[in-house]
């Protein structure tokens, strides 16, 4: 992987929009602060690209659907599971 700092950026951005995504499928109201949604599309892609690899579909000619599709998928399940750990709690 890539460590420079133009990859560090873009990898912050495009989590910070798959996490937005994920919130969107996600069904119902999600309790989340914002930095956990970027955290959660930081773990999609993340975890999405490593699929990709796994599966032989992470570098393809144009757009690589298969593996923005693993991206969102990982990044929808880690926002499920981040709502259903932090994110019903009440401030009582």
């Amino acid at each position: 992987m890539d460590w420079s700092i133009g990859n560090l950026i873009w990898i912050v951005l495009g989590g910070a929009l798959i996490g937005v995504l994920a919130v969107l499928i996600v069904p119902g109201k999600q309790n989340l602060r914002w930095w956990a949604v970027v955290i959660a599309g930081i773990v999609g892609m993340l975890v999405g690209d490593w699929l990709a690899g796994l599966l032989g579909v992470q570098e393809t000619a144009g757009f690589d659907w298969i593996r923005h599709a693993l991206q969102i998928v990982v990044a929808v399940v880690a926002v499920g599971g981040t709502a259903a750990v932090f994110g019903r709690r009440s401030s009582v």
